[in-house]
Formats: C-alpha cells, sequence, structure tokens
C-alpha cells in the first residue's frame, strides 16, 4: 500500500474514485463534480495498491476554528484491514490546532469511529435535502 498526502490526481484517478463512491453505495457521482470537491479539500489522504486507488478521505475547514473529515470511504474487498483507520487517524492528525474538529458516518458505521475513539455529539443537527437522508441520518 502506497499512501499519498495532497497528490495531484488525474481525471483517470477522479474516475477511480467515482467508482469507489458507486461501490459504497454512495450514489453516482460524476468526476468533475469529485476533481471540484477535492480541489476546495484542504488536505486529502489517497491510499493504493498496485497503482490504483483502494480508499480516500479529505477535509475541508475555515482555516483555524472548524474542520471537517468527509468522504473516508475504502473499496469493499480492503474494508476492515486498517485503510480506514488509516486514513482518519491521518486527515485527524494534520487537523492539529482546530478547536472543532468533526465528520458525518455513514450509515450504519458509526461503530468504526467509535472504536477510534471518537464521541457521538448531542447537539448536531442536519437539514435532510431528500427523504433518502433523512431516514438514514435522522
Amino acid at each position: 500500500m502506497i499512501v499519498k498526502e495532497n497528490p495531484i490526481l488525474t481525471i483517470e484517478n477522479y474516475h477511480q474514485i467515482a467508482k469507489i463512491f458507486k461501490l459504497v453505495n454512495w450514489g453516482e457521482r460524476h468526476p468533475q463534480d469529485i476533481q471540484s470537491s477535492f480541489d476546495k479539500s484542504t488536505f486529502t489522504c489517497i491510499l493504493y495498491d498496485k497503482g490504483q486507488i483502494i480508499g480516500f478521505g479529505r477535509t475541508f475547514d475555515d482555516g483555524k476554528y472548524y474542520a471537517t473529515i468527509c468522504d473516508v470511504a475504502i473499496t469493499p474487498t480492503y474494508q476492515s484491514k486498517g485503510y480506514g483507520t488509516h486514513i482518519v487517524n491521518n486527515l485527524r492528525n494534520r487537523l492539529d490546532g482546530f478547536l472543532f474538529i468533526t465528520l458525518t458516518a455513514a450509515p450504519g458505521k458509526h461503530a468504526f469511529y467509535e472504536k477510534l475513539e471518537w464521541k457521538k455529539q448531542e447537539s448536531a443537527f442536519i437539514w435532510p435535502v431528500n427523504d433518502t437522508q433523512e431516514k438514514e441520518h435522522c
């Protein structure tokens, strides 16, 4: 496995990332839209095996107070092997100094973050943009 922090990605890389989003049931995402969101990210962590992306995660923040880890995804055949833990810890460590570091777990994945000692917030809220999101997150 090769880990790259904030690598320069090609359009082919964004196609690989789009495939992983689909494999983990996060829906259809277009490579150009993924590129736009990754370009706005402060930190990214990409995992490769044999030249192929097998997992990734990214952050966005305000530069001082609030930071969020998002889009942590691992190709299903590579899950439960410590790769997700590596990505989350890599990104969290790079956010040292922020007052609030948050993330939203994918439905059914809260135990993974609890194992890494993340705490469930009592005061977090979401404005669901569709019925599926409301059902999965509320």
